[in-house]
């Protein structure tokens, strides 16, 4: 038997991508998914809502970006017109509660933060059970193998109540971008531990050269999963078995003296209006030393048109705090609209964009971390793979260690909004004790509301 703990290069790294499913198939199996692709054999025509139009709802990301790109490969393969609307998350997310309650939704097909609204459209039933079509031999394509999604992925798809109302499309582990050459310039390795990371990001900060030691989100409601990667790491957590908050602990406040820390201290100027996309532009730009966020937003990193670090970048695991290492993880997929009038067509969309060659190019761009575990084999054989070694592995250590960066509560957003205007008083020189206790008084009882509703 060969040494499986000596064997290196493209033979292991090909061997963990065909083990990975993103590590989160820890999360748990589906029950009856065997069953479920068995039963989707026999007639089935891409051809069967030729001449209709959809309109799909997205999150303009590395993802989306993809996904318009190639619309035109849909079309052409269903006969179906795709109508697409792609804007911010944020702006997406409130939107979207809006036409849900007004019973009327401009779109048939939306993109889905599971981590922010699966409780939330799992209580009002606005997302379509799509397991009738998966068990429609005449709608449910023969290739659509149901068991080549991660376990992770299938439990983010499911409610409790076992509808499955999406198919996941990525999982998102947080990981650390860093500019090595700034890193080598001063002599710094990579960061193993919180306080490591907290002494890098002083080292590395100078002002004087417009170089922030570390950059993230600070803009309120998008800064909660930065606070959350810490707390994770101090052994915190956010909601008890009784249902109470417990985000100030010692060990929420110690990591929100982090977040503080490294954010007002080592930041950028402005930082407190910094969102994901702020924080990545000022990373391409050579201008930052750190940046914690997603792993899908490699790519405009390593294009030359658009970033002035292609080839100096790194790609860290989360380093570990004081009790444990954790990589926070959130996840999308696309689910139909309940008020929709289309949706067979809208279910085509769905098992479109989640199949092999579009899971396959999101990892071959760096877009993301696939949910079908065969994308990860079928990336490394082809000859288009270009994403970088060191980002993959990272992706795929991440994943193992991966927990979820936000508590699974219907009022998730209100908790980012809450939680994040505390972070983002912090940044502008708060205490980080006292923000969190009146962010805890003030959000307890819209939980305790929401529970009992």
């Amino acid at each position: 038997m060969a040494d499986r703990e000596h064997d290196t290069g493209p033979q292991r790294q090909r061997r963990r991508l065909l083990q990975a499913g993103l590590g989160a198939t820890a999360l748990g199996a589906i029950p009856g998914a065997g069953q479920l692709a068995a039963q989707a054999q026999g007639a089935f025509d891409w051809k069967k809502f030729k001449g209709e139009k959809i309109e799909v709802f997205l999150v303009k990301s590395p993802r989306g970006d993809l996904l318009t790109k190639y619309h035109k490969e849909f079309e052409d393969l269903t006969g179906i017109t795709v109508g697409s609307e792609m804007i911010p998350e944020q702006q997406q997310r409130q939107k979207a509660v809006i036409e849900f309650n007004s019973g009327n939704t401009s779109f048939d097909v939306i993109a889905i933060s599971y981590h922010v609204q699966k409780r939330l459209f799992g209580k009002n039933k606005w997302l379509e059970d799509i397991r009738p079509m998966m068990a429609d031999k005449s709608l449910a394509d023969p290739n659509l193998d149901f068991p080549d999604f991660a376990e992770g992925g299938l439990k983010y798809a499911t409610q409790a109540d076992g509808r499955i109302d999406s198919l996941p499309f990525n999982l998102d582990p947080w990981v650390v971008y860093y500019n090595k050459e700034l890193f080598e310039a001063k002599g710094i390795a990579y960061p193993k531990t919180f306080a490591e990371m907290i002494d890098a990001a002083a080292r590395l900060n100078d002002p004087a050269k417009g170089v922030a030691g570390f950059v993230g989100r600070g803009l309120k409601n998008a800064n909660v999963p930065v606070w959350s990667s810490f707390l994770l790491g101090y052994g915190g957590g956010f909601v008890d078995a009784r249902g109470k908050l417990t985000t100030d602990t010692p060990e929420a406040v110690d990591a929100a003296k982090m977040y503080q820390t490294l954010l007002a201290k080592y930041g950028p100027q402005g930082v407190a209006g910094f969102n994901w996309n702020e924080a990545q532009s000022l990373f391409l730009q050579g201008k930052a030393a750190m940046w914690l966020d997603g792993i899908g937003f490699a790519q405009p990193l390593e294009d030359p048109t658009k970033s002035r670090i292609v080839g100096k970048v790194g790609y860290g695991v989360m380093p570990a705090g004081p009790k444990q290492q954790v990589s926070a993880l959130f996840g999308d997929g696309q689910g139909i609209s309940t008020f929709s009038k289309k949706k067979g067509p809208s279910w085509f969309y769905l098992q479109w964009a989640a199949n092999k060659a579009n899971q396959t190019r999101i990892l071959q761009a760096a877009a993301g971390a696939p949910v079908r575990k065969s994308a990860y084999a079928m990336a490394q054989s082809s000859a288009d793979f270009k994403a970088p070694k060191q980002w993959v592995e990272c992706m795929l250590t991440s994943a193992r260690i991966a927990q979820p960066g936000l508590p699974v509560i219907a009022p998730v957003t209100e908790f980012r909004d809450v939680f994040g205007i505390a972070l983002t008083n912090m940044i502008n020189g708060a205490d980080p004790a006292t923000e969190l206790r009146k962010a805890t008084a003030e959000f307890q009882p819209i939980l305790d509301k929401s529970e009992k509703a």
